[in-house]
């Protein structure tokens, strides 16, 4: 939870700091990023228990 947290922090301070320079956000649009982010974290999590099957099937 405190990875959560401090991941939160961490993100709220850049976009304020993007905002106060007047900087374009470095994020693609909401939806499509949060889409992007949540597709990697299931790639991630799904070779994460496909890969030993793989591994096994290639040797």
């Amino acid at each position: 939870m405190k990875e959560v947290i401090f991941a939160l922090l961490t993100g709220f301070i850049v976009g304020f700091l993007f905002a106060l320079f007047k900087l374009p956000i470095p994020a693609p649009p909401a939806f499509a990023g949060v889409a992007g982010i949540v597709g990697i974290y299931l790639g991630f999590k799904v070779f994460a228990w496909v890969g030993p099957v793989l591994s096994n099937l290639i040797r």
